[in-house]
């Protein structure tokens, strides 16, 4: 077989997927299987746009109560507008995950006024991020703020300022890591500090609370095209039993270095993206490695966490050039967010199947 022939029989599995995934979505929840109510309370960050803006919509709609934070609150509450006018029980918080008093503020106000919260979906893009676009095979770059209302693409060589930052865009397959240490900080350290400062807020439950990270194919260990060529290293984080919070933290903290030392090209880092599918392998081994340190919660005080990847999806942050909708890239969120007697934990998922780390 080809490689054309086998790129269109993987395209056409992945369109029967879709397709599957799309009738899936038609089929409403029986009333045996909503363990929620409308006191259920989801917390999104990054909700006021993209995926999460859909998670956040999709949630709501099943009967969920939303709060959607966001960095910059106006946009936040705009967006929270949008919802309360079509009837859905959203509302909206300042938060900046990278600010230590953002976040315990935030965290006082929703234990003062809800008590706590049963569902986290943390889809950290906030601060500066450098995220690919691909357009017939050519690669660009696209800077994306948090608050702003939008992300503009431009054809490199260009420069796009946003709060006094100056980028320069790479053609082709050149990979910058100009701004790997925004990327570690806001993916990573981000999301590890939203998920330690909730976690003892989340409400006991018999269905058990529900932690859903946003993460990529490209943080996997062990991917075909983008893995860590040390294979000392990938045993360590393939195996539950070597893989610590310190390890991680040492990882990036290497890599940064060696972006700094400029040496980080023979480090033997994934080659696509390389900032990014570094801070999204922490986030993925992060995962694992919070569920299992929540495994041994007694009944009725479980919390299940786990990642998945949405894809390529069709937002501002892609320039609306991804292949598939942002409701489409919501749904294995507000899925694994849901999912009736959840006992899975410390998985990776993606069109609402596990796949591999």
């Amino acid at each position: 077989m080809g490689k054309s022939e086998k790129t269109e029989r993987a395209k056409e599995r992945r369109e029967k997927r879709r397709q599957e995934i799309s009738l899936l979505r038609t089929i409403p929840y029986s009333d045996h299987q909503r363990w929620w109510s409308a006191e259920t309370v989801a917390v999104v960050t990054g909700g006021n746009r993209g995926i999460g803006f859909e998670i956040s919509k999709q949630l709501a709609a099943h009967g969920v109560t939303v709060i959607l934070t966001s960095r910059d609150h106006s946009v936040g509450l705009e967006a929270a507008k949008v919802f309360q006018e079509g009837g859905l029980n959203v509302f909206c918080h300042q938060l900046d995950v990278l600010d230590t008093a953002s976040i315990t503020e935030f965290c006082d106000w929703l234990k003062e006024n809800y008590g706590g919260l049963d569902i986290l979906v943390s889809d950290q893009i906030f601060g500066l991020s450098i995220l690919s676009v691909s357009f017939n095979s050519q690669l660009y770059f696209a800077i994306c703020h948090m608050g702003s209302n939008f992300v503009q693409l431009f054809h490199p060589p260009s420069i796009l300022q946003i709060n006094n930052a100056a980028v320069n865009f790479n053609q082709g397959s050149d990979n910058t890591v100009e701004y790997a240490s925004q990327v570690i900080t806001t993916n990573y350290y981000g999301t590890k500090n939203m998920i330690q400062a909730i976690i003892p807020l989340m409400k006991p439950s018999a269905a058990g609370a529900r932690i859903v990270n946003v993460s990529s194919r490209l943080g996997r260990i062990n991917g075909k095209r983008n893995k860590i060529d040390d294979v000392i290293l990938r045993e360590k984080f393939s195996n539950l039993d070597t893989v610590t919070e310190e390890l991680i933290d040492q990882t990036v903290s290497s890599f940064l270095q060696q972006v700094q030392d400029g040496t980080w090209e023979s480090g033997g880092w994934p080659k696509t993206f390389t900032d990014y599918s570094v801070s999204k392998l922490a986030v993925n081994t992060y995962t694992r490695l919070v569920a299992k340190m929540l495994s041994d919660r007694p009944e009725g005080q479980k919390i299940y966490i786990n990642c998945y990847c949405p894809g390529w999806v069709k937002t501002a942050m892609t320039g609306y050039a991804g292949n598939i909708s942002a409701e489409e890239g919501a749904d294995t969120a507000v899925w694994l967010a849901l999912l009736p007697d959840l006992a899975i934990t410390g998985k990776f998922f993606a069109e609402r199947r596990e796949i591999s780390f």
